[in-house]
């Protein structure tokens, strides 16, 4: 579908919103795990999201929102050093991005190729979405008729939708377990009547920490390995090779400058969302226009408070059902990789990649060198590198 001429601008209003929506679970939920506020989140998500865009040049569809990469460091970082300091530690991390975008540009795409082939980035991309499967179902089965609802929906409005409920199957699913939660009395109605109209995020001055940037820095690691597997993620979703044009120099390069633009105000790191490319490949829309009506629409919301109020009272159970689905067309991506690139699985060497990338990353594996910690699909991407560096070719 050519998005850019098929869509009014009502439309794609709608199916930003849409989007939106698909991220909002997620980037609230790192904030309120870590004690941050959720509307400075979706605040530096859309303000993030729209500084990737700039660097970008308008051309890659992709959200940025909370990273959950982060979680547990931003925890003890903030146990030792305080938030401030913590704050200061994530703004390096965002020049890690940097450092890593002038490697790309150094060595070219060539490098790139060969540290992440088909063979690694195909099993990476299912990672990805099986990895993720876990908090879809965690949140679905706080109540799975109504999580049953939202997805029979989705699905439903996919198949069989015409015109524009075809485009917004996620929307009708989650407006359908809204109503399905108020007619089953689930929803808490109180905190949207008192939330205030208005109210601005609750932005954090950082303080350099020495500590906390020598913490935060090797974290690192896991997020750009998961930042390369989701631009090739969605290369797939749409046919068009944004490693190339813009660069994948300039996406990591946006994504740096997003981090460091949410550590200078209070915000969780921000990373490429999956869900949101989930999203993009069910409904076949991708003009990189409605990701940027998304990331406005984030900005809005998080100095409304009876939107943001309203937003948070979507029962977990409905954005549940809908993640299923997101993940597993995620990891359905992955699949599609390996196949549109021949991957030969009957190649002992590939066989063997392929299976330890997944076994690390389904299986939870993790990596612990004093206060560092790597694991989940950092961990595994970076031993499907090794593993295809080293492993000898030619033998099956």
């Amino acid at each position: 579908m050519d998005s850019k001429k098929s869509l009014s601008p009502a439309q794609k209003t709608i199916v930003g919103v849409q989007f939106l929506f698909v991220a909002f679970g997620a980037t609230v939920l790192v904030p309120l795990l870590v004690g941050l506020d959720p509307s400075t989140a979706l605040f530096t998500a859309g303000l993030g999201t729209l500084i990737f865009h700039l660097v970008t040049k308008g051309k890659v569809p992709i959200f940025l929102g909370s990273s959950f990469a982060f979680v547990a460091p931003i925890i003890k970082a903030t146990e030792l050093y305080g938030l401030p300091g913590t704050m200061s530690g994530l703004v390096a991390v965002g020049a890690v991005y940097g450092l890593m975008s002038a490697l790309v540009k150094w060595r070219g795409i060539g490098f790139i190729k060969t540290l992440f082939p088909p063979v690694v980035i195909g099993p990476v991309i299912i990672l990805i979405g099986l990895s993720l499967a876990g908090s879809g179902v965690n949140m679905a089965k706080e109540n799975w008729p109504l999580a049953l609802i939202a997805l029979l929906t989705a699905i439903l409005a996919s198949l069989l939708g015409k015109g524009m409920i075809k485009l917004i199957p996620i929307f009708c699913g989650i407006i359908v377990g809204y109503i399905a939660g108020a007619v089953f009395g689930v929803i808490d109605f109180e905190p949207i009547v008192a939330a205030p109209w208005f109210a601005f995020p609750q932005f954090v001055k950082p303080e350099l920490s020495w500590g906390a940037v020598i913490f935060m820095i090797p974290v690192t690691i896991a997020p750009i390995i998961e930042h390369i597997g989701d631009v090739y993620a969605i290369n797939e979703v749409t046919g068009k090779d944004f490693v190339k044009d813009p660069g994948l120099h300039r996406t990591m390069l946006g994504d740096g400058l997003a981090c460091i633009a949410a550590g200078l105000i209070g915000g969780p790191p921000v990373t490429t969302y999956s869900e949101v490319t989930g999203a993009i490949s069910l409904t076949k829309i991708t003009d990189p226009t409605v990701i940027r009506i998304a990331a406005v629409t984030g900005i809005v919301f998080s100095v409304f408070g009876k939107i943001s109020a309203f937003l948070k009272s979507i029962p977990p159970a409905v954005l549940g059902g809908i993640m299923l689905l997101l993940f597993g067309t995620i990891a359905a991506v992955g699949i599609n990789s390996l196949i549109q690139n021949r991957t030969n699985l009957g190649d002992t060497r590939n066989l063997i990649i392929v299976s330890l990338i997944l076994t690390f990353g389904i299986g939870g594996a993790a990596i612990e060198f004093g206060g560092f910690t790597m694991a989940g699909i950092g961990l595994s991407a970076l031993l499907g590198v090794l593993l295809n560096l080293l492993l000898p070719k030619g033998n099956k």
